[in-house]
């Protein structure tokens, strides 16, 4: 499976850089699997496309304040910091901006973007990682200085910046430990929620943290070849049970975003006494990669954003809709000039 064949051109106007308002006017572009029709409509109008009963799980990670800024001690040199994934309580994998932090290095963080705070956090820097960033070792747990330190990471292609850092979280949003948003999470409101119960939707929740290797491209010419990288994901007892009961009684499971998409098939395991696939807790790492072929064992529909070429999350969209399929709708998206990537619009593939 050639990666280049998950490559396209995309018009750099159509790269949103601003959240729309209200979150729920994002348009939506309905995918049907069986008969490849394609039909375009608002997010609000979720509801005329889903069936009472259908169990909507989404992800409810948050945003931490993954960005800091500080300086190299005792030198003084300025260097940018991006925490990715937390290993331990005081350790963390990290992406480093600045001139030659070498082994053992000591930074201090003390504000935020040159604005200085009144506290400060050191931290020893570590040897490299597989992705490309390093290790970091902080003298104590850093998440009590992010409110103060750090600041709220967007992906690279936005280039504003964000007057509500609020904009960047779900409305459900719920556990810290992401450096990216689930996106497809963002176009929910809590009126449409409500609507959306009110029409015999349920809603179940897990909880899986994005890093931010989710926006680097597959750089192998074969695609499978990829490394996929690891990310933290909870399963509850409660949403595993929601998920089986669904099934059970014949109800569609709609994943709302990739990540859920991923921490669903993740929990997946089959009962060899029903000879059915169920969801069974659970906690851990996942490294788990999705492309064409794969055979999805709990997720019946996926809600999702419009993803960058040779990313892994647009593999995982081709393995659920069909390359053909996906195809089409991207040329279509890009000739109705929908907008892509994080803070775009939205697709609903039934």
């Amino acid at each position: 499976m050639k990666t280049a064949d998950f490559d396209y051109e995309l018009p750099p106007h159509l790269i949103a850089q601003d959240p729309i308002e209200p979150r729920d006017s994002s348009r939506l572009m309905v995918l049907r699997r069986d008969d490849g029709g394609i039909t375009h409509a608002q997010f609000r109008q979720l509801g005329d496309f889903l069936r009472s009963g259908d169990l909507l799980v989404c992800n409810d990670t948050r945003v931490i304040p993954a960005r800091l800024f500080g300086h190299k001690v005792p030198t003084g040199g300025k260097v940018e910091l991006l925490l990715t994934v937390k290993r331990d309580e005081t350790l963390w994998e990290a992406l480093i901006r600045g001139r030659r932090v070498p082994l053992g290095g000591l930074v201090e963080f003390s504000g935020s973007d040159g604005r200085e705070a009144d506290t400060s956090v050191r931290a020893e820097i570590g040897e490299r990682t597989a992705s490309g960033g390093r290790l970091v070792r902080f003298e104590a747990p850093v998440e009590p200085f992010l409110e103060t330190l750090g600041a709220v990471p967007l992906p690279p292609y936005i280039h504003k910046t964000l007057e509500d850092p609020q904009r960047y979280q779900t409305v459900y949003a719920d556990k810290n430990g992401s450096a990216a948003a689930p996106t497809a999470g963002l176009h929910f409101t809590p009126r449409q929620m409500d609507m959306l119960e009110d029409g015999g939707i349920e809603f179940a929740f897990l909880t899986l943290h994005i890093g931010v290797d989710t926006f680097l491209p597959i750089r192998e010419e074969e695609a499978e070849s990829h490394p996929m990288h690891s990310e933290y994901c909870v399963v509850s007892r409660e949403t595993a049970q929601a998920v089986n009961e669904a099934r059970a009684t014949g109800r569609r499971v709609v994943a709302a975003g990739t990540t859920a998409v991923r921490a669903l098939e993740t929990a997946a395991r089959h009962d060899p006494r029903t000879g059915t696939d169920v969801l069974a807790p659970y906690e851990g790492w996942t490294d788990l990669f999705i492309y064409p072929g794969y055979d999805f064992r709990v997720v019946d529909c996926l809600i999702t954003n419009f993803h960058l070429p040779r990313s892994t999350l647009l593999l995982l969209v081709a393995a659920f809709a069909g390359k053909e399929l996906l195809d089409r709708a991207y040329r279509e998206a890009i000739k109705e000039e929908y907008r892509f990537y994080s803070f775009g619009d939205a697709m609903l593939i039934l």
